[in-house]
Parts: structure tokens; sequence; C-alpha cells
């Protein structure tokens, strides 16, 4: 079987929850896989370092896999796909008999069976958190005609699932749920001093500190979180001196809509106790969860959610949301809020941070969590749902 598979969801460097199920999922589909031949596809004038890294990384260990890059401007490539429909992808990078789209994209063939990845439908369900310029991508590329076209779906979730069920009346037995996993870099604890205290002064960590990694944008609820912070300071820290150095560290590149979260921020009355990090290297993130005191991911809405599972991988207590995929994926093992609640996750942040027995029970259940959430699992089930298409 020749799988051939868009990679422009790499290469673009987005550092996005898409790139990492990407760069993770085809890391452990090659290690498994030596028998089918793999033709990878990207486009565009410039190539990301994360995709320079995985092509070094792939041609070295993988005689079965070639790489076809063209060097169009997407949004020309991407216009031709949508008007013309034209160039077939199997014409530019050979035959295939299964392509896989790791995120929803314009990718026309001439006759391959197609594999698409959905993450969610949060440009669906919440438009409001999106800029003008997502809108217009995604009544571009048309999501709901790539669902209704694709021979089968990979849905991330059982809460994805059900939205492309409902939103674009999908049939179940047209989509598979796989879950991601977790990066194995967040399981690695090393407690080496000087690397800690590099990583301290890199990113300005305070000694106690609450954390969210994730990219700033509006659907994230970091407004919510800055305003749950303010409550936990006024109300819980004045009764217990133990938070007294409880600062927040917001941690992630800037994504769309980001201004008024800095401006929250710049107007809260504990404005210097809130840091932003700005981008955090792939290497670094498992420090920056395992110095946290708490992890919190205040999200109004995520398909699978990464951050979380890999706090908990990290041995960190979590507080996430009561919504979406949150109470699939995380269960019992992080405490669940309402988002749009900011004192009860305030609440929530001091008694964690108040009773070490909850948080070491917690930290207990969410390494136990994290334990069932790998990439071989999700490359094994991935390459057998090629197989089935494939059969078809």
């Amino acid at each position: 079987m020749t799988i051939g598979i868009d990679l422009r969801a790499i290469g673009q460097g987005k550092y996005s929850g898409v790139e990492e199920y990407a760069l993770n999922l085809l890391d452990a589909l090659f290690a498994i896989d030596s028998k089918n031949k793999y033709l990878l596809f990207s486009s565009g004038q410039k190539i990301s370092s994360r995709y320079l890294e995985f092509s070094q990384r792939a041609k070295e260990k993988n005689s079965n896999i070639d790489f076809c890059h063209c060097s169009f401007p997407n949004r020309v490539l991407n216009t031709s796909f949508k008007l013309f429909s034209w160039p077939k992808i199997d014409k530019i990078m050979g035959v295939a008999d299964v392509v896989f789209e790791p995120n929803i994209n314009l990718l026309p063939s001439s006759g391959a069976k197609k594999v698409v990845t959905f993450h969610d439908l949060s440009f669906e369900k919440y438009s409001v958190f999106f800029s003008s310029k997502q809108i217009f991508w995604h009544n571009f590329v048309n999501p709901e005609k790539l669902a209704k076209e694709a021979d089968f779906i990979i849905a991330v979730s059982e809460s994805t699932k059900n939205d492309l069920m409902e939103i674009y009346g999908i049939p179940a037995k047209n989509i598979k749920v796989i879950y991601s996993g977790v990066s194995q870099e967040s399981r690695i604890k090393n407690q080496e001093s000087r690397i800690i205290q590099d990583i301290k002064t890199k990113y300005g960590l305070p000694e106690k500190y609450i954390l969210y990694l994730g990219t700033l944008e509006p659907r994230k609820n970091i407004i919510g979180l800055i305003k749950a912070y303010e409550l936990f300071r006024s109300k819980f820290m004045i009764h217990n001196s133990c938070f007294i150095i409880t600062k927040l560290v917001i941690a992630g590149s800037k994504g769309w809509l980001y201004e008024d979260i800095f401006h929250a921020a710049k107007k809260s009355p504990f404005k210097e106790d809130i840091i932003f990090t700005g981008f955090i290297a792939d290497e670094d993130k498992p420090y920056l969860y395992n110095l946290a005191s708490l992890f919190v991911y205040p999200s109004f809405y995520e398909g699978f959610g990464f951050p979380p599972l890999e706090a908990m991988a990290s041995g960190v207590a979590v507080i996430t949301s009561d919504c979406s995929s949150f109470p699939e994926v995380a269960g019992d093992s992080a405490m669940m809020v309402n988002p749009y609640n900011s004192g009860q996750l305030a609440w929530s942040m001091g008694e964690i941070l108040s009773d070490k027995n909850l948080r070491e029970k917690m930290i207990k259940k969410g390494l136990a969590c994290a334990e069932k959430f790998s990439w071989e699992k999700c490359a094994r089930e991935t390459l057998e749902l090629f197989e089935k298409v494939n059969r078809k």
C-alpha cells in the first residue's frame, strides 16, 4: 500500500495542537511501519525548522519514505485547488492508494481514498473567538464539504465525533475515534539543579506559580483565568500565608485576537505577579510543568486538548473545564470547573494549593490517566484504518 500524507500542517511552523499531532503521529507511524510506502507532500516558499528536523529524522531512519515539496506559494496553490481542483496531488507526488490529511485542507486527487483528521469544530460552534481572516479561511476550505467527501474521518475524541454527526450529519460508521498521545518528553522529570536554574532565568519564572501553557487566543479563556487569579489572590491569599508568593505564569505564543488578554493583565491589581513568558521551546516544556504548583487550562472548547494531559504526565495537579472533550479525556483525574465561572475556578485553585493530600491524590490519578494515551497506540490504530480504507 502507498500512503500519501499532506505535511503542510507541519511546514508552516505554527506550533499548534495540529502540528503537535502531525509530528508525533508520523514519528510513531514510521517507527512501526516499514512495509508500506509513504509519499509526503509539502508546499510553500518557506519551510519551518520543525519540518526540516522532522524530514531529516525520517530520511535517516526510513527507506520507505519519499518527500515531495512544491515551491509554489500556498495561497496560489490553494486557490488553484479551490477553483480548478488542480493540480491533482497524485500528479505531484506520485500515485497513492490512500491520502491522509492530518488536518482539514484542500488536496484534490484523481481517485485515491481519502482519510481526514478533524480535531474540532470550534470554527462552527464558537466563530466569535476567531478573527475575520480565520473565518475566511474556513469558509474557503469548506470543512463540511471535505467531511462529506472523505472516505473516512478520524475524530480525536467522542466529543468531536458527536459534533461531526450533529452539525454536518456525517454517519457514525464513517468516523473513527482515535485518541492522540502524550509526548514522551512530558514524562521526563530531570531535576538537575543547573538546568532548572537556567530555565527559571530564561523565562523569568518565580519560585511558586500557577501555570497556563497554550496559545494566547480568546477560546482558551485566559481573561477568565486572570479574573479567577485576582479572586484567588484577594480572597484566599489574605487568609493563608502559604499563598503569598504564588504567581500566575501564562506561557505560550500569541494566537489571534490576543490583545485583550494583555490589556486585562495590565489592568489587574496583581499585574506585577502575572508573567507572560512568550514562546516555549519543546525541550523546555517539561520543566515549566514540573516546576509549577498547579496547572490550569480553562478553555471554552477543545477537540482533545494536549496541555492538561502533558501536565498530568509531568506530575502536576490539573484544573480544566467541564465541557467539550475534557470530561472524556481527563475524567476525574483533573478538577473540573465551569469555564464561565471565575469564582469556581478561584475556589478550586485555593482548594488544591491548600490541601496537600488532595494535590497528591490528583497527581497520582493524573499520572495514571496520562499513561492511557500513547502515540504508538494512536499510530497503530491509524495504520489499521488506512488498511481498512484501502480494502474497501
